[in-house]
């Protein structure tokens, strides 16, 4: 396992994260804790929950591992959850408001079984928030020893430039991370969002490196999903829905690159997927979704894995989504670029 800072934070975490949006929903308790060994055992420190996994259990089952857990290992651990999205039907349950905030931080505190939580996100915008209102809600948190530091989730390039400024003007605790969609199959945030985060910064915690498991090699062209997966269980699900993803010639062409590297290196498609998105830059850690042990397993031989040059043009080229020429693409870079040359 290797290991990087968070952003320019001076906390050190792996490379690749535990997530557990699965825990208490796909993963039972017995899974779940299955999975936290076995991540610790590779080398593991970095495990990223939220509160509305599983509304709430997922935080309550990281919670009795930790308590069940060594000295040792509590103490090597960095913890991150996440507050935003509804825990109620009430008006104030859900947003960036200090109000429920304040509600939301102490309830992952509760259910984790822990005094201060070491990376705690916003999981998303909130446009009925105002940003300093955000921001002074988390800087009071940082000084009360409730959370170390401050991250964002599900950003665009302006709100991460907007929230980085306004923490910057007042004084308050600055964000480190953001954590966002990046794969090979999700590539957008390059044309914005990881230069505002080199500009700033933050490191990248990418979710869903392996797009919702289409860079497993799981899916087939022509054969809709079924049984023990997420698609096969729900072929429309998110994102990732097949109906969607499977029209997209470049998914497969994708998927058909991956497979090949994978044989010719001998592993598996995943860690192929996991090893490019990894060392993307900016990254700081990837957060692995696994159901089973099994999977896990495999994602964490990824740990030390890198491409070749030679390897990772062959995926660039292959998954470039094709920005259109203004203002991403060619034409709008070239406007951007500049030389020292002489005055014509």
């Amino acid at each position: 396992m290797e290991y990087r800072t968070l952003g320019r934070s001076g906390c050190s975490v792996s490379t690749l994260a535990l997530g557990t949006m699965t825990f208490g929903n796909e993963t039972d308790e017995g899974g779940a804790h299955a999975q936290l060994d076995r991540f610790v055992e590779a080398g593991g420190t970095f495990i990223d929950t939220a509160d509305v996994y599983s509304a709430g259990a997922s935080e309550e089952i990281v919670g009795r591992w930790l308590a069940s857990a060594s000295a040792e290992v509590r103490d090597q651990v960095v913890i991150a959850s996440k507050g935003r999205f509804p825990m109620g039907g009430g008006p104030n349950d859900v947003g960036l408001s200090r109000r429920h905030l304040d509600r939301a931080l102490d309830a992952s505190l509760r259910r984790l079984g822990v005094e201060t939580i070491d990376l705690y996100q916003v999981h998303s915008w909130d446009p009925l928030t105002p940003v300093e209102e955000t921001l002074g809600f988390l800087d009071d948190a940082v000084r009360r020893g409730k959370i170390h530091y401050v991250g964002l989730s599900n950003f665009t390039g302006w709100q991460i430039q907007k929230t980085v400024d306004v923490a910057d003007f007042r004084g308050l605790a600055r964000p480190v991370t953001l954590q966002p969609q990046y794969s090979l199959l999700s590539r957008e945030i390059e044309w914005e969002i990881t230069a505002a985060c080199a500009s700033e910064g933050l490191g990248l915690l990418p979710w869903s490196p392996l797009g919702g498991g289409w860079l497993t090699g799981k899916y087939r062209r022509d054969e809709r999903p079924t049984g023990a997966t997420r698609l096969g269980e729900n072929p429309e699900r998110g994102v990732e829905a097949y109906d969607r993803r499977g029209r997209i010639e470049r998914t497969w062409a994708v998927v058909d690159e991956v497979r090949k590297l994978a044989e010719e290196r001998g592993v598996s498609m995943a860690q192929i997927a996991l090893a490019w998105v990894a060392d993307r830059p900016t990254v700081t850690s990837v957060i692995l979704g696994a159901r089973t042990i099994e999977q896990l397993t495999d994602n964490l031989a990824a740990a030390g894995l890198h491409l070749s040059e030679e390897e990772r043009a062959r995926l660039d080229k292959v998954s470039d989504p094709g920005a259109a020429d203004y203002p991403y693409g060619d034409p709008g870079r070239e406007q951007r670029s500049r030389k020292v040359t002489g005055g014509r």
